[in-house]
């Protein structure tokens, strides 16, 4: 028996191929480290390393990758407020983000980029993103359209969007 998979495109269970035959790449959002991992990190590692020993076991090379947002409020506060520099503080928290999830019995992710390693290409994401003659922005906002006019609850965000 297969693994079958929500399509959130298709809105249907449907029976997973890789893109690559033998193959699996998964993207999975990491933490954003300015402090100790908590339940809400812990789950998703746990989680998806589950669904990544899953897919070793089915024979599959899987290429995990899981980021470390390095840069954020939250780590610019967590600089001030222990007077140390925000790498001291991302680094802190990586180290022990990787103990704890070791601690787990988590593998470690094939690649953990880190966010400030990658802001170029992130720029370049959001420029393409917010330039309205952009096929992405219009996917995006024709999809925000959709997904807001489903759930009243989207009221206060429509109203701030105009």
């Amino acid at each position: 028996m297969g693994l079958n998979v929500y399509n959130t495109l298709t809105r249907k269970k449907e029976p997973f191929h890789p893109i690559e035959e033998g193959k699996v790449r998964m993207y999975v959002c990491g933490p954003t480290v300015y402090n100790y991992i908590h339940i809400g990190n812990a789950r998703p590692a746990v989680v998806f390393d589950t669904v990544r020993r899953y897919f070793e076991y089915q024979g599959y090379k899987v290429n995990y990758v899981s980021n470390f947002t390095d840069v954020d409020d939250r780590l610019i506060n967590a600089s001030k407020a222990r007077h140390q520099s925000v790498p001291e503080i991302a680094e802190q928290f990586i180290k022990a983000y990787k103990e704890d999830t070791g601690a787990l019995n988590v593998k470690p992710a094939t690649v953990h980029p880190r966010a400030t390693e990658t802001m170029p290409e992130i720029i370049a994401f959001i420029h393409k993103l917010v330039n309205p003659d952009s096929p992405m922005n219009r996917t995006v906002m024709s999809t925000f359209e959709r997904v807001s006019s489903r759930n009243t609850a989207n009221y206060r965000i429509n109203r701030l969007m105009t």
